[in-house]
């Protein structure tokens, strides 16, 4: 009996072990191996790779590769495969580019004629940056009467093309997509004072299709926003497409249907661009105008015993930065900022533990990888920073030209994207 027992606790030990390898071979790609949309999973910048250095030369790079235009968006990366956007503002053409993580070897290109939009001479055609699922690849292009999703495949080949609202904005077009569930999600919003009849709205369009599936419509902002949104969990475990907006403040759609869940207008009285941070169960945001921030809010969200959104706290000056997205690590929250600024709060209170400035200014946002921070300044120099309590410069990493990309981070390398060259560093040794 006990032989029995024992041999039926090992039959299914093995058949457990059996379906939890068949489970992961289902999930698909490891957490480490992909960075699949701007600012890497869920749009928080965080990584716990290990093989990031935080002090390198030139002679240390992986590989440095000329990019075939110029460009602010940021590097994707799945598995073994590197997709950014590049234009070539000459002749008004995008450019989709694939290349390999290993070595950075162009694997396929694709390009798009364009048509001339008007935008701020900081912005830039190839600004919004790709994201990626298993199957694949997905491309946001403005337009001032249309703007164009598509789909492509790892390998290159185009599945469905997307018509979507145009671009009537004062500075042009920021927000990437954003793969939730079956549904690439786009958020296009519109200036009031820019003219037309487009509205703004925020949309669904099936991942395999190209089908729009829900769309929510609001009225025109006098503010734009540039965010890109994210997914909060809730207390019961129902996910919530997350944005923020000037004129929603801090807000949630449901996943499902498009149905606005709740709002907190009034917490970001002036433009936003930077996308929104999710801290445990508080969400953060700021707004700004003129190159500084103006506002911070920190949000808890309804879980379930509360109905309504509360905000824990607002801050204003010159701590709260503008248009980088800032990055969480433990009980501490990093902002970047336009000016130059990175400064450090306690997340549960909002308390400036510190605010330096240890180089030039940022428009790319930070990341965090395994506690260290990584930013690229406008003049093209990495900015390394211990993410803690007690401010700790570690390097500054000059990359030779001048940049508006967020790193990105997976494979176990640090991806850096200057406004014409994608640099790859870190990495087991070989």
């Amino acid at each position: 009996m006990h032989k029995r027992a024992a041999s039926v606790r090992g039959c299914r030990a093995q058949w457990i072990g059996v379906m939890l390898l068949a489970a992961l071979a289902l999930a698909g790609p490891a957490r480490g191996e992909v960075w699949p949309r701007f600012r890497g999973p869920n749009g928080q910048g965080i990584s716990d790779a290990g093989t990031i250095p935080t002090k390198w030369s030139p002679q240390e790079y992986r590989w440095k590769i000329g990019l075939p235009g110029g460009g602010h968006s940021s590097p994707v990366v799945w598995d073994d495969r590197v997709f950014v956007t590049c234009a070539d503002e000459k002749v008004t053409q995008g450019i989709l580019l694939c290349v390999q993580v290993s070595d950075g070897r162009t694997l396929w290109r694709k390009e798009r004629d364009l048509d001339k939009v008007r935008m701020n001479a900081l912005n830039h055609y190839a600004s919004a940056t790709p994201a990626l699922d298993a199957d694949h690849v997905y491309v946001f292009w403005p337009g001032v009467e249309e703007t164009t999703l598509a789909a492509l495949t790892h390998d290159g080949r185009e599945v469905w093309t997307a018509p979507l609202p145009g671009n009537r904005t004062q500075h042009g077009m920021g927000s990437s997509p954003v793969v939730v569930g079956e549904n690439v999600i786009i958020s296009r919003e519109q200036d009031q004072k820019s003219g037309g009849t487009i509205a703004s709205v925020c949309l669904a369009v099936d991942r395999k299709t190209g089908q729009i599936r829900w769309r929510y419509e609001h009225p025109k902002n006098a503010n734009a926003s540039y965010s890109t949104p994210c997914v909060y969990r809730d207390g019961q475990g129902r996910d919530q497409i997350l944005f923020t907006s000037n004129l929603h403040g801090i807000a949630a759609l449901d996943p499902g249907s498009g149905r606005l869940l709740w709002q907190t207008p009034g917490v970001l009285p002036a433009r936003v661009v930077s996308s929104p941070v999710v801290a445990g169960d508080i969400v953060l945001a700021t707004c700004g105008e003129g190159g500084r921030g103006i506002r911070l809010s920190a949000i808890g969200p309804p879980d379930g015993a509360t109905a309504e959104p509360k905000e824990v706290y607002g801050l204003q000056g010159n701590a709260v930065p503008y248009a980088p997205t800032s990055v969480v690590h433990g009980e501490h929250f990093f902002g970047f900022h336009d000016s130059g600024l990175v400064s450090c709060f306690r997340v549960a209170t909002g308390e400036v533990l510190w605010s330096q400035k240890p180089a030039g200014r940022y428009f790319g946002s930070p990341v965090c990888v395994n506690g260290v921070l990584y930013g690229i300044t406008t003049d093209g120099d990495v900015v390394v920073l211990r993410a803690g309590p007690q401010y700790e410069l570690l390097a500054v990493h000059p990359l030779g030209e001048k940049s508006q990309a967020t790193p990105a981070v997976a494979q176990g390398r640090l991806f850096l994207r200057t406004h014409s060259h994608l640099i790859c560093v870190g990495g087991e040794k070989e």
